[in-house]
């Protein structure tokens, strides 16, 4: 399902400077028909009451989402953007690691549907999203 070559240490190379980067979101591992990545529940993921932020998840979610997206199709013919996401925050967090994992429901021509389970180290569930991606053509000059 994904391109042949694709490589955690790829994904996380590329991620530098961006906010993935930026509040530490970590790809940890390509499946056949997953991706999965981490991110920390810190300084930079909490709300004042220091609880993981909701917005915090839903970038992991859309990063995991958008990224299975992109290694999904041909690089060279076509970009993939966040088109819709939702998500349904279970369980708080004050500290540690979350894990998300993305998930295909669609792969179509023109829309890509993912479903993002975000875990605890217990593998309690910690939120829920579902994303649309746009499968977009490049412009050809």
């Amino acid at each position: 399902m994904f391109i042949k070559g694709v490589s955690i240490n790829h994904l996380n190379e590329i991620s530098k400077g961006t906010m993935v980067e930026h509040i530490g979101i970590e790809f940890t591992e390509i499946g056949e028909d997953f991706i999965m990545a981490k991110m920390p529940v810190d300084h930079r993921t909490v709300q004042p009451m220091r609880l993981l932020h909701g917005g915090a998840s839903v970038t992991l979610a859309e990063t995991l989402g958008s990224v299975a997206s992109a290694i999904s199709v041909d690089p060279e013919k076509y970009n993939c953007v966040g088109l819709e996401i939702n998500a349904n925050h279970i369980k708080s967090m004050t500290s540690g690691y979350v894990y998300g994992k993305a998930s295909p429901i669609h792969l179509g021509r023109k829309t890509h549907v993912w479903d993002i389970r975000i875990t605890n180290k217990e593998g309690e569930l910690v939120c829920i999203s579902r994303l649309t991606v746009a499968v977009i053509p490049k412009k050809t000059s």
